[in-house]
C-alpha cells in the first residue's frame, strides 16, 4: 500500500499538502459521517494511518527508505488503535475538531531545539584622548540570565516514581464514538514516570532577569561608531542554547586640533612668514599628549605637509600605529607700524616676481 496514493498526493508533498488532503478525506470517510459503513471505516483507518506516518519528519524518512515507519525507541504515540463497536455508553460528546486535536496532542507538545539568546547593545562616549590611549568603562547591563534556582530547566526535581495516570505506562486510551485511540499521557508526557512541577521562581521559564555591572576596556585607538564585542553577556540561550554577547558602540567626541583619518591624525600648524621662509625647528603637539620637534626646511609654502611616523592612532586590529600628518598654514603678520611696512616694500622690490604666474 503506497501511502502517497492513499493521500492522493505526490511523494515530494508538503506538509500544508498532505494536512489538507487529510482533511478533504476525512470529511468524507469519517465513520461518524458514515455511521455503519464498514467500507469507509476501512478506508478512513488507512487514510489516517498514511497522515500519522507521513506528517512525521521521522517516519516519513524511515518510509521512504523502505523501513518500517514504527518509532525505532518503542515509545507510545498517538495514534488510531481500531474500532470498537460492543461499546455502549462511550463518550460520543467529543466533536471532530477534538479528535483530531488529540491525536495532534505528541506533535504539539515536543520539546523545542535549543536556541541561542539574544544579543544585547549599549553606546559609550570616550573623549577623543580616551579613545586614543583606550579606555575603561563600567556598563550596567539588564539582560536575561539562567534561573539559579532551577539551573535553567525550568522545573523542579521530583523523586523517581511511575505516573499516576497512566500507571507508569506512558500511555492512555480513548473512545470517540466507535474509535479507539492511544496517546501519550498528557500528566507525564509519555515518559510513565512523575513529571517535575515548574519552577516557580521563574514560572517554568528557566530564566530570570538580572542587572549587572561590567567592566568594558575599549582598546586603544577604538574609532568612532566602531563596536567592541563582549562574549557571553548577552541574553541566556532557550532550551539549554549558548547565550548572546553584549556590543559596545564607541562614541567618539571631536578634538579641537586633531582630526582622525583612519589609523593617521591630522593637524594644521600655523607658521609665520619668516619661519616658512628662513626654515625652523618648531615644537608641535601631539594626540598621546607629549610633543614633537619638527624640523621646516626654508621656502616652505602654505598648504605643505609633513609627516611624523607612528605617531597617529593604535590599529584594534594588529596594534600598529598611523602616522601624524602635519599640514602648514601660514600667517600673516599684523602691520602695526611704518618700520614693518618699510621692511616688507623692501622685501617686495628685492623679490619682486609675479607669484601669480605659472
Amino acid at each position: 500500500m503506497d501511502l502517497y496514493v492513499v493521500l492522493g498526493v505526490s511523494h515530494g508533498a508538503s506538509d500544508a499538502e498532505i494536512k489538507r488532503a487529510y482533511r478533504r478525506l476525512a470529511r468524507r470517510f469519517h465513520p461518524d459521517i458514515n455511521p455503519g459503513d464498514r467500507m469507509a471505516a476501512a478506508r478512513f483507518r488507512q487514510i489516517l494511518e498514511a497522515y500519522e506516518t507521513l506528517i512525521d519528519p521521522e517516519r516519513r524518512s524511515r518510509y521512504d527508505a523502505g523501513l518500517t515507519p514504527d518509532q525505532p525507541d518503542g515509545r507510545p504515540t498517538s495514534g488510531f488503535e481500531g474500532f470498537d463497536f460492543s461499546a455502549r455508553g462511550s463518550d460520543y460528546s467529543a466533536t471532530f475538531g477534538d479528535l483530531f486535536a488529540e491525536v495532534l496532542t505528541d506533535r504539539a507538545t515536543r520539546r523545542r531545539p535549543p536556541e541561542r539568546g539574544a544579543d544585547l547593545h549599549q553606546t559609550v562616549a570616550l573623549t577623543f584622548q580616551e579613545a586614543f590611549a583606550g579606555a575603561t568603562r563600567a556598563v550596567t547591563v539588564t539582560r536575561r540570565e539562567s534561573c539559579r534556582s532551577c539551573a535553567g530547566i525550568g522545573r523542579t526535581r521530583v523523586s523517581p516514581g511511575p505516573c499516576l495516570a497512566c500507571q507508569g505506562s506512558g500511555a492512555v486510551r480513548s473512545v470517540r464514538g466507535h474509535m479507539v485511540f492511544t496517546r501519550s499521557c498528557p500528566t507525564c508526557g509519555g515518559s510513565g514516570q512523575q513529571r517535575p512541577r515548574p519552577c516557580e521562581p521563574c514560572g517554568g521559564l528557566g530564566q530570570e532577569t538580572r542587572t549587572e555591572t561590567i567592566q568594558v576596556r575599549i582598546p586603544a585607538g577604538a574609532k568612532d561608531g566602531e563596536r567592541v564585542r563582549v562574549a557571553g553577556k548577552g541574553n541566556a540561550g532557550l532550551n539549554g542554547g549558548p547565550p548572546g554577547d553584549l556590543y559596545i558602540t564607541v562614541q567618539v567626541a571631536s578634538h579641537p586640533l586633531f582630526r582622525r583619518d583612519g589609523d593617521d591624525v591630522h593637524l594644521v600648524l600655523p607658521i609665520a612668514i619668516h619661519e616658512a621662509a628662513l626654515g625652523a625647528r618648531i615644537e608641535v603637539p601631539t594626540p598621546d599628549g607629549t610633543s614633537a620637534r619638527l624640523r621646516v626646511p626654508p621656502g616652505t609654502q602654505s598648504g605643505q605637509r609633513f609627516r611624523l611616523r607612528e605617531r597617529g592612532a593604535a590599529s584594534p586590529r594588529d596594534g600598529r600605529r598611523g602616522d601624524l600628518i602635519i599640514e602648514a598654514r601660514l600667517m600673516l603678520p599684523k602691520v602695526l607700524d611704518e618700520r614693518s611696512k618699510e621692511l616688507l616694500r623692501e622685501f617686495g622690490r628685492i623679490n619682486g616676481e609675479n607669484v601669480r604666474e605659472s
